[in-house]
C-alpha cells in the first residue's frame, strides 16, 4: 500500500527540521542543508510506497539524508571546516543578554571543534547529544551496531573536551 499525501504530510513533513539540523551537522552550510533536505524530501516521496512498509520511516528519512549529503560531501571533494549554521534563539527570560551571548559563542564554538571529529563521531554525537536518539536509532541509521556507537561517541565526547578545555586553559 502506497502512503497518501495526507499521511505523508502528518508523519513525513514534521521531520523537516530535525532533518535540517542533521543535514547541517554534516554538511555545515546552510543553503546547501535545506537544498539536501528539499531533495530528500522529493526522494521519500517518490518512495512513498516503501514508507509504508517501514517500521520506522523516521530512520529510514534520517538513512536517506545522511546518504545524501554523504554524497554531496564526495561531489564537491573538499569539506568546509567553517560552520555557518546559526543558532535559534535563546526565548528565556532568566537570561540576560551578556549570558545568552556567552551561550550562544560557547555553542558555536563546540560545532567547530565537532567539525575536527572524524565523519562517524560527528554523525553519532550529533544524533545522541543533539537530536537525542537512542542507541539502536543511531545503529539503525548509521548501520552500526551498539558497541561502535557507544566507543564512537565516548572518543568524540573525549575529543571535544580535550579540545575545549585547552582552548579554555589557553584562551580563544
Amino acid at each position: 500500500m502506497q502512503m497518501d499525501t495526507n499521511r505523508f504530510k502528518q508523519d513525513i513533513l514534521p521531520l523537516k527540521n530535525k532533518l535540517y539540523r542533521f543535514a547541517c551537522s554534516i554538511l555545515s552550510d546552510t543553503d546547501e542543508a535545506q537544498d539536501a533536505v528539499q531533495e530528500v524530501f522529493m526522494r521519500l516521496w517518490n518512495n512513498r510506497k516503501k514508507l509504508e512498509e517501514l517500521n520506522s520511516p523516521e530512520a529510514f528519512a534520517m538513512t536517506v539524508t545522511r546518504n545524501y549529503c554523504l554524497d554531496r560531501i564526495k561531489a564537491r571533494r573538499t569539506v568546509s571546516i567553517e560552520q555557518t549554521q546559526s543558532l535559534k534563539r535563546t526565548e528565556t527570560g532568566d537570561e540576560g543578554p551578556e549570558r545568552i551571548a556567552e551561550m550562544k559563542d560557547t555553542a558555536k564554538y563546540l560545532r567547530r571543534l565537532m567539525e575536527e571529529l572524524p565523519e562517524q563521531q560527528k554523525a553519532v554525537l550529533h544524533m545522541r547529544d543533539i537530536e537525542g536518539y537512542g542507541f539502536e536509532e543511531i545503529g539503525e541509521v548509521l548501520d552500526m551496531n551498539i558497541n561502535a556507537i557507544r566507543v564512537n561517541l565516548s572518543r568524540a565526547r573525549k575529543k571535544i573536551r580535550e579540545l575545549y578545555l585547552n582552548t579554555v586553559e589557553h584562551g580563544y
